[in-house]
């Protein structure tokens, strides 16, 4: 018999501490969410050893024990609003050491409960940029979590590049003794897509309007133009390379006018011709001085910034297409020449395959 537990309770989610096997609890039934799914299914279906789906949840349900994950995804979504009360995954009997969380949310809330989870001995996986790249109390609390003898281990490779391997080489080069003197790169899947095919003669609204309907940008394309992930996704970078950054501290050019940035929902889209202009001013200048555009986000010793850069073709920053993702790492080690990291940044289904290279590399190392 299926059982659908709502978040006003979580007696039904405990079992026996120590003897149950390790499972995953995905929490986020989105894009990503149903992506790891799919995924997961495929691997499971190549016999590659997995945690149990034990459950999976959003901001409305949490589902349990239904014949298919199909038919968990499909219960799940369809779950009525819910306001208030405090989520069974919360719960300290929810979740037993050695299970596996899977974030695929963009929730605050849900990142306020990764030091929890990892001081109980709960593993944590997460696409969630709001742990390591929200608050610095919560991303010191994180560490903090990590230290405490049984503590969780934490997967992060999906917050940054969907998956590329830049916070693996980052930690490997420091482990290594070598001392990281600036990051800069693309970030924004989104935002590389925009740039890499702009030529300044079709409005720029058009082609991000092309975008959404793609679905590289968030359905509001403000989330994506004002440059806020790409702040997170640089203090992740930031605080891997051993600089103490508050968010504050990363100085971000939104390419957003305030009149649409303070417009309703419903109106976004009417005004994106707002971008239109000065876009294409900016694109004509860059094109005079034969450089390009790109928006880049830069970290070093002497401060973190976010914004629209002028740059010379044959910057290393210049030679992506589509959605890549492009990452420069200066260093003792690349002093003249930086270590250069580039392939797809956006896109849910190499977003689920990095939670999952992520769950895979915390299972073998736990057996």
């Amino acid at each position: 018999m299926s059982t659908v537990v709502p978040f006003s309770g979580g007696t039904q989610l405990r079992s026996k501490p120590r003897e149950h096997q390790p499972r995953l609890a995905l929490l986020g039934t989105g894009l990503v969410g149903s992506a790891f799914v799919a995924r997961y299914q495929r691997l499971a279906q190549r016999n590659i050893p997995l945690p149990a789906l034990g459950w999976l949840a959003n901001s409305r349900t949490v589902v349990q024990g239904l014949p298919t994950l199909e038919q968990a995804l499909a219960t799940a979504r369809q779950a009525p609003a819910r306001e208030g009360g405090l989520p069974p995954w919360a719960e300290s009997e929810a979740l037993n050491a050695g299970d596996i969380v899977v974030d695929a949310t963009a929730s605050d809330a849900v990142a306020n409960w990764h030091p929890e989870w990892l001081a109980r001995g709960v593993h944590v996986v997460s696409a969630n940029k709001l742990g390591r790249g929200g608050s610095l109390a919560r991303f010191d609390a994180i560490a903090a979590a990590q230290g405490e003898q049984g503590a969780g281990r934490y997967g992060d490779s999906a917050t940054v590049g969907a998956g590329l391997p830049l916070l693996r080489s980052l930690r490997e080069l420091i482990a290594g003794g070598d001392r990281i003197h600036a990051v800069e790169g693309v970030l924004s899947g989104s935002l590389a897509w925009l740039f890499n095919g702009y030529d300044g003669q079709a409005p720029f609204s058009a082609r991000v309007r092309q975008a959404r309907e793609a679905g590289y940008t968030e359905p509001d394309p403000r989330i994506d133009l004002s440059g806020e992930d790409v702040r997170r996704k640089l203090l992740i970078l930031g605080r891997a390379a051993g600089l103490t950054l508050e968010s504050a501290d990363v100085r971000v050019e939104s390419l957003v006018p305030e009149a649409l940035a303070h417009a309703d929902a419903g109106d976004v889209d009417g005004l994106l011709p707002l971008l239109d202009a000065p876009l294409q001013a900016r694109y004509q200048a860059a094109a005079g001085a034969g450089e390009r555009l790109r928006f880049v986000g830069r970290v070093d010793a002497e401060g973190a910034c976010v914004g629209l850069r002028a740059l010379p073709p044959l910057h290393p920053l210049c030679g992506g297409t589509g959605t890549d993702n492009q990452v420069a790492i200066f260093s003792d080690r690349y002093e003249t020449q930086p270590l250069l990291i580039q392939g797809p940044g956006a896109g849910a289904h190499v977003t689920a395959a990095a939670l999952l290279d992520d769950v895979l590399r915390i299972v073998r190392d736990s057996t």
